[in-house]
């Protein structure tokens, strides 16, 4: 193992322990599971406020994104394909916050 690597908390200022600490579907910063999981517009821009610097953009759900919005829905869907290999357990349950986000990006 490699001795040279980095934590992302010690080469980013703005990187905070616990960034989505405080969101929660009552506030309605993220979605409840049965409207299709992920977070709100309201969430993203709490989020971004709590953490300056971030990128984070709310779902692409369109059906024929182009350009930016269609690189962005491939790259979500093989991140997230990965994490239905990470945790088979959420995979199998069609309720899982993972599941119904993918469902949302219509991956």
């Amino acid at each position: 193992m490699r001795n040279d690597y980095r934590r992302k908390e010690d080469s980013c200022p703005s990187f905070k322990k616990g960034g989505m600490k405080g969101m929660s579907i009552k506030s309605g910063d993220k979605r409840p599971t049965k409207q299709g999981a992920g977070m709100t517009a309201k969430g993203v821009a709490k989020y971004r406020k709590q953490n300056p610097g971030s990128k984070l953009q709310t779902a692409v759900t369109e059906k024929k994104p182009e350009g930016k919005r269609a690189s962005r829905r491939k790259s979500y869907c093989a991140r997230s394909a990965g994490q239905m290999k990470k945790f088979p357990k959420a995979a199998k349950n069609p309720n899982s916050r993972l599941r119904q986000a993918r469902k949302r990006w219509r991956c």
